[in-house]
């Protein structure tokens, strides 16, 4: 869009009265002279731009809400059952401390539940588009529904933090394969275009993430081990649902290699927004991981943060973030809410023994990763030529290393210095992801449609 001030909004020249027409007395002075409060044709020109600017960013806020209510019912089945898979990211984060004292295991050795969870998932997501590719997408939500259903009840039984681990892994398993696929089988069935469904996505996962610490806590206030209980109950209802109500969705006519994703992030704009992202999600585990062992909490006062976390990331997600990347662009939405990032965590570092700033700061910093999760995954899906399932398999096998390698560096960080040094390498570790996003900025806004 032309933004010239001399200009209309289509570059027309100007739209106010010509030049040189007179005004109240017609006797050729300035046509201002009368009215000395009246704009200049430029300026009248501008007023009306910056109008039309707003109305555009209104109307397009608005398009987007209205097309994100009209979805297939596949969509809203989908989105229901990832809801429940995203649980597990923050199931366990109210019981940690419950399940380090009953486990007697140390802060970095619980915190390996993220790590197992979340490494076997990023090296999974290499294959899950193969698997899916020859199987079908529903048979392949179904199959990680089911693993995660198993691994979720074993989970439950383990005497040992170690076998606790090694089941956190399988749930893995289960985890890739269902959260690749959905984001696929969204993409593919929703109406209203790919922006559209990336944020029916993130509402997912964001409502997950919030709802996961609620559960943890309400159930993990009865017994450590309900929680993973419960949350195969759930699973088992997905997978039910699924099962009927989800439509067979036609299998892609070249099935994908295990090579694939790999070879898609050969592309410049995809490795650099994904390496980027690996660094963010540093910071934002960093968050989700340790930060329960410094708030001296039980269950319910850690799931309360959470919970809190998890519905400012859900609202930034959906309802802020549009706006905020219509006005910014996607690039620059991303590096002001890495900068907000930065500055969030050094406060951790500083405050980090002052409960209710902790507390506030927490909160606060589920906004800018709801905004930041939705920047990510757009780019991510539109930076290459990549076939969607393709890049969206490369993306997260690179971006999810950073949620496998946080929490337990830094857990053992705080166990060696105190919670000042966890906090401030994760702010430094997010200030990479900004250069880094820096240097992919031009294959970004190659493919990213103007803002208005």
């Amino acid at each position: 869009m032309n933004r010239d001030p001399d200009h209309g909004p289509n570059g027309d020249g100007p739209t106010g009265t010509a030049a040189g027409t007179t005004a109240g007395t017609g006797t050729g002075t300035h046509p201002h002279e009368d009215h000395p409060h009246a704009l200049h044709p430029h300026e009248e020109s501008l007023a009306d731009w910056e109008e039309s600017v707003e109305a555009t960013i209104e109307e397009t806020v608005v398009d987007e809400r209205a097309d994100v209510r009209r979805q297939p019912l596949a969509v809203w089945v989908t989105a229901a059952a990832a809801v429940f898979a995203f649980m597990g990211i923050g199931l366990v984060d109210p019981i940690l401390p419950a399940i380090a004292t009953n486990l007697d295991a140390t802060s970095s050795q619980v915190s390996l539940l993220f790590t197992s969870y979340f490494l076997v998932t990023a090296v999974m997501m290499l294959v899950t588009g193969a698997i899916s590719s020859r199987i079908g997408a529903k048979k392949t939500l179904l199959l990680g529904l089911a693993v995660i259903v198993i691994f979720a009840a074993l989970s439950g039984l383990s005497p040992s933090v170690s076998q606790l681990v090694g089941f956190r892994a399988g749930w893995g398993v289960g985890n890739s394969l269902f959260v690749a696929t959905s984001l696929a089988v969204i993409v593919a069935v929703a109406s209203g275009g790919r922006a559209v469904a990336i944020i029916v996505y993130e509402a997912a996962l964001g409502l997950g993430m919030a709802v996961g610490p609620l559960v943890g806590a309400l159930l993990g206030g009865i017994h450590w081990r309900a929680p993973f209980f419960g949350v195969g109950v759930l699973m088992f209802v997905a997978f039910v649902v699924l099962l009927v109500k989800l439509p067979t969705i036609p299998k892609p006519d070249k099935p994908t290699s295990v090579i694939d994703p790999l070879r898609a992030l050969t592309h410049p704009g995809l490795f650099g927004v994904s390496l980027s992202a690996l660094f963010y999600n540093f910071g934002f585990f960093t968050i989700l991981a340790f930060t329960p062992f410094i708030l001296g909490f039980g269950p319910y006062g850690i799931g309360a943060v959470f919970f809190g976390w998890g519905v400012a990331l859900a609202l930034f997600s959906v309802v802020v973030a549009p706006i905020i990347q219509n006005r910014l662009g996607t690039v620059n939405t991303t590096l002001v809410t890495l900068v907000g990032l930065i500055v969030l965590l050094v406060l951790l570092a500083v405050f980090h023994d002052t409960r209710p700033v902790v507390i506030v700061l927490v909160v606060i910093s589920g906004a800018l990763l709801g905004v930041n999760n939705t920047m990510y995954t757009e780019m991510a899906m539109s930076v290459s030529d990549a076939p969607q399932p393709v890049a969206s398999a490369g993306y997260n096998f690179v971006r999810w290393l950073g949620g496998a390698i946080a929490p337990f560096v830094a857990t053992s960080l705080g166990e060696a210095a105190g919670p000042v040094l966890p906090y401030s390498t994760a702010a430094v570790v997010v200030f990479i992801a900004g250069v880094v996003m820096v240097g992919a900025r031009n294959a970004v806004e190659v493919h990213e449609p103007d803002h208005v």
